[in-house]
């Protein structure tokens, strides 16, 4: 996984490539080739690539840096209020830090948790439309 910071960049630039623009997301491209997948997603400036393509990764970049300018910032951290880690295990998020700032900007870092209403250690997977 892949975090960049890159000036402006048109959609048709990655069709071209042989990307295709998610109908439940237009900020998503994916690209498959070969049985393996490149996700990329595109919000203002910042760009995050992942996928089990090396090489084709490796292509888009150089491909992107001849008409952008870009900085590859490495293994992605922390993107729009959403902490990344990676394990053996697998990718986590976690929006803690988030809303521990948010909690601590409107004074309520005492408050009591509550259980949320989503399953817990889900399996996320590709899913086609």
């Amino acid at each position: 996984m892949f975090f960049f910071a890159l000036s402006k960049m048109k959609c048709s630039i990655l069709w071209k490539h042989g990307f295709q623009q998610s109908n439940l997301d237009h900020t998503l491209f994916l690209k498959h080739r070969l049985g393996k997948v490149i996700a990329l997603i595109v919000y203002v400036d910042d760009m995050i690539v992942i996928g089990d393509d090396a090489e084709e990764i490796s292509k888009l970049q150089e491909q992107l840096t001849t008409k952008f300018e870009m900085k590859n910032l490495r293994g992605l951290k922390y993107f729009l209020g959403v902490e990344v880690t990676r394990s053996r295990q697998g990718i986590f998020l976690s929006q803690k830090k988030y809303v521990l700032d948010l909690l601590s900007e409107v004074g309520l870092l005492e408050c009591k948790p509550a259980d949320t209403p989503i399953i817990q250690n889900h399996k996320l997977g590709e899913f086609t439309d």
